[in-house]
This record gives C-alpha cells, sequence and structure tokens, in this order.
C-alpha cells in the first residue's frame, strides 16, 4: 500500500514549527504516512508587511543561513536529508537555545555527519531564489495569510496545528485524523483560542 504523502514548511526560527513537526513524526509511528520536508521564510514572509517589528525582521534574516545550507544539502544529498537537518537545527534551537551563528551550522553539519565545507553556502544569498520556489509553493496551497508550518495532504493544505505539547502514540493519530477531517471540509477556514502554554519541549 503506497503511504499518504504529508509535505510540512518550515523555518528554523519558529519554534511552534518545531512543535508541530515533533508531533507528525509521532504521527508517521502510528499512521500509514511518508513526511517530505521543504523550507519556507518568516523573513520573506514578512519583510514587506506594515508593522513589523525590525528587530524581528532582523531574527528572521539570521534564520535564512541554515535554510541556505538545507537547501544546498538537499541538491547535493537529495531531500531525504532535510529532515535529519532540520530535526538538527532545531535540537539546537528550540531545547537548545543556541543564537543563530556559524559555530551553529558548524555544530549541525558534525552531528548529521556532512562535511563542514557546506558552511560556505551559509551567506551564499543567491540560494535565496530556491528557498523562495520551495516558500511560494507552499504560500500556493493556502495563501498569504498564514505562517509557518504549512502542511500539504493531497488536495488539503493549511497553517498550523499549533499544539504543544506534541502529543505522543494514538493520540497523535488521532489529532492526526481529527486535523485531516476538518481541514478537508472545502468552507472550512479557522479554529482559534488564546494560547494558555508556551512550546513545551520533552
Amino acid at each position: 500500500m503506497t503511504k499518504q504523502k504529508v509535505e510540512f514548511w518550515f523555518d528554523t526560527l519558529c519554534p511552534w514549527a518545531w512543535m508541530t513537526s515533533r508531533w507528525l513524526l509521532e504521527v508517521e509511528k502510528v499512521r500509514d504516512i511518508s513526511i517530505t520536508w521543504n523550507v519556507m521564510s518568516l523573513y520573506f514572509l514578512n519583510k514587506d508587511r506594515a508593522g513589523i517589528d525590525q528587530k524581528y525582521l532582523d531574527h528572521a534574516s539570521n534564520a535564512l543561513a541554515p535554510l541556505r545550507v538545507i537547501t544546498q544539502a538537499s541538491e547535493i544529498y537529495g531531500e531525504q536529508i532535510v529532515g535529519d537537518l532540520y530535526t538538527a537545527f532545531g535540537r539546537k534551537i528550540h531545547p537548545g537555545k543556541m543564537k543563530f551563528s556559524d559555530q551553529l551550522i558548524l555544530e549541525v553539519l558534525s552531528d548529521v555527519g556532512l562535511p563542514a565545507s557546506l558552511m560556505e553556502f551559509a551567506h551564499d544569498s543567491t540560494l535565496d531564489a530556491r528557498i523562495l520556489v520551495s516558500h511560494n509553493r507552499g504560500l500556493a496551497l493556502v495563501g498569504q495569510d498564514v505562517g509557518t508550518p504549512i502542511i500539504g495532504i493531497g488536495e488539503v493544505a493549511f497553517f498550523g496545528p499549533v499544539i504543544s505539547p506534541a502529543p505522543k502514540g494514538e493520540e497523535a493519530g488521532k489529532l492526526f485524523d481529527g486535523v485531516l477531517a476538518t481541514a478537508s471540509f472545502p468552507g472550512f477556514f479557522e479554529i482559534k483560542r488564546t494560547r494558555t502554554v508556551g512550546p513545551i519541549f520533552d
């Protein structure tokens, strides 16, 4: 039986995308899905929006360096490396609280077993065009009024879900079933409530 393809768009900057990604990895254990990881950029999403804080934009701009390395590594080693790199970056950035830096990238490359020479691509802005191709493909599925993550499953795509903590085991599978059923209704657009906790990394 062919696995159900799930596409996931992320920026390493976003702790909520990280939480959602950990949930999807749990879903993969209990549902017959296959995850494809794609980059998007909160910097490119927000840079021309009115009222966006410049400090936030500077921070989001710094997050382009890991995305460039991921993009080039995918070109060289294949798309299967993207999920491994995202996991390695996310562990250091979110639970590990490391700041965006060349040292972060070098440590991640070492953790994943990739050559340190990939570091040279971190500051290669010509790669931004390829990041934007992936970024725009994700936005084309859901529209501009979103952030990261974006999830695409067949003809269904949506932003989120925003969750904390990430459910485990069959609870993760039940949430997946419910989210997919809800998002599959073409006239359904939004459900939301006030967050009472931040990202709980476990």
